[in-house]
């Protein structure tokens, strides 16, 4: 993994923050005294993003991947870390997290620095709606439609791409007047949303006509850091 960049030379403006210059009420951001261990599927978009995540804060992490084909998310040494049988998992020396959004809050707070979570009322609002949309819109939208066509998901499909068509349109036109989801830096809302745009083409939802967005996504992926998700053909692991 790359080593998390450093703050420029030079002297920050009175009063205004700097990458690994502590805020107040955040810790400096530093390094896991051990790998972060990260519970994975490699066809996983909400595991993705933690895996990406990870890789732009230049943080060291292990991936151990569940074979979700084979049930291991239902084995009782699974069930212990997340109850509920899904990836993604973090340990964190100790600090065990399921669901990929809280795990990006935790990363953000605990190593990040403070443009990926601001501390701010509207900045934090602003990628709160975003993680909402990862929870809602993006999940039943493209993410759903690529469980159909991958998967072979009993899902109605034409439904999905519809959502995923009112959702990419909106998100479209905000980022034609910013080029990050929250405002003119990359935050966790980035990371939040980034997959299951970048791979809706796999669930047949076409990104040609968003430009704004394709645009964006470029951007997500010229970060320092930045690893992809390995892409997927439909019918892939369908029944």
């Amino acid at each position: 993994m790359s080593a998390a960049s450093k703050p420029e030379a030079g002297k920050p403006a009175a009063g205004m923050p700097v990458a690994g210059m502590p805020v107040a009420g955040r810790p400096v951001a530093g390094k896991p005294v051990a790998p972060i261990r990260v519970y994975s599927f490699p066809l996983s978009g909400h595991a993705h993003r933690v895996r990406l995540f990870l890789s732009l804060l230049g943080l060291p992490f292990e991936t151990i991947d569940v074979d979700l084909a084979a049930g291991a998310q239902r084995e009782p040494a699974f069930l212990a870390l997340n109850p509920l049988g899904q990836v993604p998992v973090i340990d964190d020396n100790g600090t065990v997290l399921a669901d990929s959004n809280a795990i990006l809050v935790y990363l953000a707070k605990r190593y990040g620095d403070a443009h990926w979570l601001p501390d701010d009322a509207a900045g934090a609002a602003a990628v709160q709606r975003w993680l909402s949309f990862a929870a809602g819109p993006i999940a039943s939208g493209p993410a759903a439609a690529r469980l159909v066509t991958v998967f072979g998901a009993a899902l109605d499909h034409d439904a999905a791409k519809r959502t995923a068509a009112k959702l990419l349109d909106v998100i479209d036109r905000e980022l034609a007047g910013q080029p990050f989801a929250a405002g003119a830096r990359p935050t966790i809302a980035d990371i939040a949303a980034y997959t299951y745009i970048a791979h809706a083409p796999e669930g047949g939802v076409s990104l040609d006509a968003y430009p704004h967005l394709r645009a964006w996504l470029a951007r997500i992926e010229a970060l320092p850091g930045f690893v992809g998700m390995q892409p997927t053909r439909a019918g892939l692991l369908a029944a």
